[in-house]
């Protein structure tokens, strides 16, 4: 691995802020206009999440019987929980991208491992083909070693 940071930003530089040809300068620009749009919808959806979480939380303790909650239950609430988590890891990645022009690759990574292990926690395995089941373990398995990867300090 190179060990320059200085150099390490210039190679992995993605919207610089000049560039030789006006055209492109002005197109990063407007990406990175694009970016902070995201970043407000992304806190957007932020907060409309955490409403549904309450609102879930909500529904499922006022149905009878009153405040007890089944097993799919806690499932649907534990999946709100991580997509809400999923959006703030994203919102994460968004801040970083603007504030750096290096990509966060273990974050990105981060973001993508937590995301299939929101899927695997609310799978419902008697509603799910074996192969879908095989594709995720691989998918956690693969995305676990790249972030092990990328974390070693070497």
């Amino acid at each position: 691995m190179n060990s320059d940071p200085s150099r390490s930003a210039i190679i992995h530089e993605e919207l610089p802020k000049e560039h030789e040809d006006p055209l492109v300068r002005h197109l990063h620009l407007l990406i990175r206009a694009a970016i902070r749009v995201l970043a407000v919808l992304m806190v957007l959806v932020i907060l409309w999440g955490v409403a549904d979480v309450i609102w879930i939380i909500y529904q499922r303790l006022s149905e009878p019987p009153l405040w007890l909650l089944n097993i799919s239950d806690l499932f649907e609430i534990f999946g709100a929980f991580l997509a809400v988590l999923i959006a703030i890891e994203i919102f994460i990645n968004i801040r970083l991208y603007l504030g750096a022009d290096v990509l966060p690759v273990q974050l990105v990574v981060a973001t993508a491992l937590m995301a299939i292990a929101r899927k695997v926690i609310v799978l419902d395995f008697d509603k799910v083909a074996p192969d879908y089941i095989y594709a995720s373990a691989a998918t956690v398995l693969a995305l676990g070693v790249t972030y092990w990867l990328i974390s070693r300090k070497t």
